[in-house]
């Protein structure tokens, strides 16, 4: 099982030399991949009829790209993940390039989380259809797929119009995994016929069974097999008891968790040097899994 971080970004400074720290302490700490939430904008939440999101215009939400470019000039092993990119806010074409070219710069090592996303006040700002984000996905991850495997496109869809174009230089990875993010069955059914892996957000071992039952279901109804598709867990710091990590760790491991990734945030952390400390002592509970 691959052991990861999520980067604490509402928690973290946005600092260059802090960011440097905190690449080059997961890397020397032995985890294999750094995960980083998307939003483009917060909402106030003293706006007009108020918000009652998670998160607000106060929350530092680094672009996943640019930031990961960066951390892969830092890093020689690391892998990225954005868990999760809100996909249909976004332009194909341009998501198309900007993945493909941090794929080039990270060594082939970027995983795609992509999600429907929650927040309209992006999608209306970014100027796309919030109502039609779940349909819309699933052109956008088929015209990915086939802007980093083929030099020229064309596509005529609902949604896309190319007219014999493509991106280069092509990623390294011809395609760039796409994990998705969600519960939804009609996520899970989507995910079954298009994605590479899921990204849950599960709480507890305990809790994840109908979930996992489901997935096991819409992968044979696919005609995909459970042990070819990836299943990445975030597990809360909690209270830093190691052994409760480490029962934990080990019980998703026993329900094919491909991936764990170590979420350190919300747990009254308030300096960079907080985080670092408590993913030392993660590592270290985790030694031999």
């Amino acid at each position: 099982m691959n052991l990861g971080v999520i980067f604490p970004q509402t928690e973290f400074p946005p600092d260059p030399s802090a960011i440097k720290d905190y690449v080059e302490t997961t890397e020397g700490l032995g985890f294999t991949h750094i995960g980083a939430y998307d939003h483009i904008l917060g909402a106030n939440r003293n706006r007009p009829g108020g918000w009652s999101g998670p998160y607000s215009h106060v929350d530092t939400f680094m672009e996943p790209f640019v930031l990961y470019s960066y951390m892969a000039a830092l890093s020689t092993r690391l892998g990225f993940l954005t868990a999760i990119l809100v996909l249909p806010q976004r332009q194909t074409a341009l998501v198309a390039k900007q993945a493909g070219t941090l794929d080039i710069l990270c060594g082939g090592r970027l995983r795609l989380g992509v999600g429907n996303g929650w927040n309209e006040v992006e999608f209306q700002a970014l100027g796309e259809d919030f109502h039609t984000r779940g349909r819309r996905i699933e052109e956008q991850v088929e015209v990915l797929r086939r802007l980093w495997t083929e030099p020229l496109v064309s596509i005529h869809g609902r949604w896309h119009q190319i007219d014999d174009a493509g991106v280069s230089p092509l990623p390294i990875q011809r395609p760039i995994p796409i994990w998705f993010g969600g519960h939804d069955d009609r996520v899970l059914r989507r995910m079954a016929r298009l994605g590479d892996g899921w990204l849950p957000g599960f709480r507890s071992p305990e809790e994840a069974g109908p979930g996992l039952e489901r997935l096991a279901q819409v992968l044979e109804e696919a005609g995909r097999s459970a042990g070819d598709f990836g299943l990445e867990i975030r597990l809360g710091y909690g209270d830093g008891d190691p052994l409760s990590w480490r029962r934990q760790a080990e019980r998703w491991k026993d329900l094919g968790a491909t991936h764990l990734s170590l979420n350190t945030m919300r747990v009254g952390f308030k300096t960079p040097a907080d985080h670092l400390e408590a993913m030392g002592r993660f590592a270290e509970a985790m030694r031999g899994l």
